[in-house]
């Protein structure tokens, strides 16, 4: 592979850390934890969608966009970095926020909502669910086409193989940490959602023999469905990086027993995880992916389906943002 081929914005001039968490080894009692501080990335707030935006956005400018245009739900830390994205580059931001739980957008909401306000979004479209987003960005692109401007549209996550780029990178990343500092790294858990981070990480540890099966925790699909798009993906984004391997079917792995009554909405599992994170290694999660992502890691371990002996890396995708629109849900009692 040589990504050094791809136009690429750099919004993160260093390697996210990778740090032991022993305090919430010790209170499950069984494997080595280890987590990589993806919610430490560059951009507003920090998260994955940083990454795949350096190849994204890269494009944008090269093609002459004067615009980003996106999509998510309605606290999409997509679209909270998307347009932190447009803010660096000089660019304006158009967004379609898709109501995946009925009444669900608030405009006056903390969270991603307030950031949208404050980072100075052009333009807000709210859909329900269902709605055709494709069409709802296509008709933005039209608009600004009509004004003279040159909209670049990105698919929500960031998630098609250009973008997915960034986890390739971010594989590549953390063998060479783990090689520098002497990590021993048996499985990687990470959330799975627009796919794009799971493919992309599949993709570049394959490209790079290393040999560490990933376990991804889904967020909203169901286990067939989901594993049928990484799978896809995965073989996108490795044939765009010059991966020569294969992508096994098996090497997909995408549990759905944590997502619980749908997206976004809550699981006492998600709760009781973004809880003892923050008690035990002052870590934030959010309660959409993280959170869920790291009730599986919990219920994994606790099951002994995660051995006492592995030592495991969290790969985590940031989103602590969201948190602060959150206190009814994780139980944070109000002062008076």
């Amino acid at each position: 592979m040589n990504l050094a081929r791809f136009k690429r914005r750099r919004y993160t001039p260093h390697a996210t850390p990778i740090e032991p968490m022993p305090h919430l080894s010790a209170a499950l009692g069984g494997a080595q934890l280890m987590i990589k501080r993806d919610d430490l990335l560059g951009l507003t707030g920090g998260g994955n969608k940083t990454r795949k935006l350096e190849f994204l956005v890269a494009d944008a400018l090269a093609q002459g966009a004067d615009t980003l245009i996106t999509v998510g739900a309605v606290q999409s830390n997509h679209c909270r970095l998307t347009l932190s994205a447009a803010v660096r580059e000089g660019l304006k931001c158009q967004l379609v926020l898709e109501q995946r739980v009925p009444g669900s957008y608030d405009p006056a909401a903390s969270g991603n909502n307030f950031l949208f306000d404050l980072l100075g979004v052009e333009k807000i479209e709210v859909v329900d669910l269902g709605a055709d987003m494709a069409g709802a960005m296509a008709a933005m692109q039209a608009d600004l086409a009509a004004q003279g401007r040159r909209g670049y549209i990105i698919p929500g996550g960031g998630s098609n193989p250009l973008g997915s780029l960034g986890y390739v990178a971010c594989a590549e990343e953390l063998l060479a940490q783990a090689f520098d500092e002497g990590i021993g790294i048996d499985r990687i858990v990470v959330a799975s959602g627009s796919a794009g981070t799971h493919a992309g990480l599949i993709a570049g540890l394959i490209g790079n023999s290393a040999g560490i099966p990933v376990t991804g925790i889904n967020v909203r699909r169901p286990r067939p469905e989901q594993e049928g798009n990484v799978h896809k993906l995965a073989i996108e984004v490795a044939a765009l990086a010059g991966v020569a391997a294969p992508i096994p079917r098996d090497a997909i792995v995408c549990r759905d027993e944590w997502v619980g009554p749908g997206y976004s909405l809550p699981t006492p599992e998600m709760i009781e995880a973004v809880r003892m994170f923050a008690a035990t290694e002052g870590v934030l999660l959010d309660p959409v992916y993280t959170g869920k992502a790291a009730a599986g890691l919990i219920g994994l371990v606790r099951s002994g389906e995660i051995a006492r002996d592995e030592r495991v890396l969290f790969l985590h995708t940031g989103g602590s943002p969201v948190i602060y629109a959150s206190q009814s849900i994780l139980g944070v009692a109000r002062a008076a």
